[in-house]
């Protein structure tokens, strides 16, 4: 009994702990994106002006993981 309880508290201890890195790495990975688009954005001419726009392929869908995340944190606290 003992053995059983202690496994499923360990198992649950780790899939909470890769959920947090995967939350981090996620927020890390928006952040980056968007410190890159802003300075695509900067850029001059044709080239700043198509990196911006291509990096909104990566930014949006990061955009919704950030939402469900926070939405996440706010109903645990909740």
């Amino acid at each position: 009994m003992t053995t059983t309880v202690t496994t499923v508290t360990v198992s649950t201890v780790t899939v909470m702990g890769v959920a947090a890195a995967l939350g981090l790495i996620t927020i890390l990975t928006l952040v980056a994106l968007l410190i890159s688009k802003e300075i695509a954005t900067v850029v001059p001419g044709e080239r700043g002006l198509r990196w911006s726009r291509t990096l909104n392929i990566g930014v949006v869908p990061l955009v919704v993981a950030f939402g469900v995340i926070v939405a996440v944190k706010l109903a645990e606290v909740l």
